[in-house]
């Protein structure tokens, strides 16, 4: 019970920071495609776009570490924090030297032979690429601190400094609205500004916050350790670096086809897949610490209670957003930008069936990561990567339209659900007909009524706000409905019922308090 009021806790914390945050980051991203104009916008996400991996690059590397600290924290070990982190220091050093020797070589590559850009936007892009390449190397160098603020489930920390984020980056897209010379190279230089900044702020605060965090190599160096962490890091970079050269591989396999209109729709519907999807983060965010540490503890019985009922709830949090999007994407869009660029709707509808299955799987690879045994799992997963690439390569040049490569990767998260539950059951004692039928069955048969009841305006009335808001209205309402009846087991319910009279209980107790 501890422990599911400290998930809500923290998760309560992020959601307050995303209901600030999304509808700021959309305008901010309405006001850079109007200032940059589709072209420039279109450079930006193919080239310093890959700026936005950073975020995923921080996420995958500090999962890595985090598994070490939350482990120990699990285990009691209050030195072992210290190594840990002392270590991880000295191997995201050495990965972000090597990360930026790979970049630097590539760029002669991707810009001699591969990228489809205007030849007098040419030396801006290559600008632009520098300022990524500055801000990974600092990205990375800070994932021990990022996995310290994980391990001690600060979300406060992490609401606030997403939150400062955010305004700042709506600060500069007003900036370069009336910056009177070239914006797309000033827009690049101002968002790997940031997120320097930021990163020196993580750095600070946990020098004076947390115990743990000492640099003294010599004194906290432990062998074993070393080696152990080494090869962890080393599985874990493999499977996250082909997954942001799946990533950002898919906007230049774009561009090499159809050019930088068609990169514009792909950072339209990034935009739009990452906002809604945050939610279902952020949960997840709360969720991992949690997991890691009870696998630490010993504890494989609640690891996969929480992996289980988290991967189910991250499910239902992202189709309470998704599907009224979904069904009224067009006027959404049409309302939200000034021009829409073509396929960037078909782009994010694709994306967001993906990111759905993705969500049966999420909290499955945390658990794989938690016991530790990766080797094998991380080879596999590194190579399918980049199968959609390849895939989505070979038809484009048979002549297939742009929205195959989300059809591909529809594909993919198909594949890497079987991989996941396989490596599961055989690492984490998963119990696989209780997951396909308690998480998957009820997850899918829930998605279908709620969908086709959501649709009922759509069918009957024209386009219009007035819509949007019956379908939101009815997405709502029979998402309470279905998800309750169909998606939820007994003890779900229980749960959740029992921390909503909690809640109620005190709000009462605190509104006696204040009338007396």
């Amino acid at each position: 019970m501890e422990v599911a009021k400290r998930v809500v806790k923290n998760t309560g914390i992020l959601y307050v920071q995303m209901g600030i945050t999304v509808f700021i980051s959309l305008y901010t991203t309405r006001l850079v495609l109007a200032a940059l104009g589709v072209n420039d916008f279109g450079i930006f996400n193919v080239v310093g776009g890959a700026i936005s991996m950073l975020v995923f690059l921080n996420t995958a590397l500090t999962a890595a570490t985090q598994r070490f600290m939350s482990y120990a924290r699990g285990e009691g070990a209050v030195d072992k924090q210290t190594s840990i982190f002392n270590i991880s220091l000295v191997l995201h050093f050495i990965i972000g030297l090597i990360i930026v020797l790979i970049l630097e070589l590539a760029g002669y590559f991707l810009f001699d032979s591969v990228l489809n850009i205007n030849p007098n936007r040419i030396e801006t892009a290559k600008l632009i690429y520098q300022f990524l390449i500055v801000s990974t190397f600092f990205t990375i160098v800070s994932v021990p601190y990022d996995a310290v603020i994980n391990a001690h489930e600060n979300m406060l920390l992490v609401a606030i400094l997403r939150i400062i984020e955010t305004i700042l980056k709506l600060v500069i897209a007003i900036f370069i609205t009336f910056y009177g010379f070239d914006k797309l190279s000033m827009y690049g230089f101002l968002m790997a500004s940031i997120a320097i900044l930021l990163l020196f702020v993580r750095i600070f605060y946990c020098h004076i916050k947390y115990s743990e965090v000492i640099i003294n190599m010599r004194r906290f160096y432990k062998r074993q350790l070393f080696i152990e962490m080494t090869s962890f890091a080393g599985w874990s970079l493999l499977g996250s670096s082909t997954s942001i050269v799946a990533f950002y591989g898919q906007g230049v396999v774009l561009n090499m086809f159809f050019g930088t209109l068609v990169n514009a729709a792909q950072g339209v519907a990034n935009q739009i897949s990452g906002q809604l999807g945050a939610f279902s983060v952020s949960m997840l965010k709360a969720l991992n610490p949690i997991i890691a540490k009870s696998e630490g503890a010993g504890d494989r019985q609640l690891m996969l209670k929480a992996a289980l009922t988290g991967g189910k709830f991250s499910y239902f949090l992202l189709l309470l957003f998704y599907i009224p999007v979904f069904i009224e994407m067009p006027f959404i869009f049409n309302f939200w930008l000034k021009e829409v660029p073509e396929y960037a709707i078909i782009f994010c509808r694709l994306l967001l069936i993906k990111n759905l299955i993705e969500q049966f799987y999420l909290t499955l690879a945390t658990s794989i990561s938690a016991v530790g045994k990766i080797k094998k799992y991380q080879l596999i997963i590194s190579i399918l990567n980049l199968s959609p690439l390849i895939v989505t390569y070979i038809l484009f040049k048979l002549g297939m339209q742009p929205q195959i490569l989300y059809v591909s990767f529809i594909g993919y998260a198909l594949i890497c659900l079987v991989i996941n539950i396989h490596f599961s059951r055989k690492l984490c004692d998963l119990p696989v007909k209780f997951f396909l039928n308690n998480n998957i069955s009820r997850c899918l048969i829930s998605t279908f009524f709620i969908f086709v009841l959501s649709t009922i305006p759509n069918q009957v009335l024209d386009e219009s706000f007035v819509r949007l808001v019956l379908v939101s209205i009815m997405s709502f309402l029979t998402f309470l409905i279905v998800v309750y009846w169909i998606g939820l087991s007994i003890s779900e319910k229980k749960f959740i019922e029992e921390n909503l009279s909690n809640l109620l209980r005190s709000i009462k107790i605190k509104y006696l308090n204040k009338t007396r």
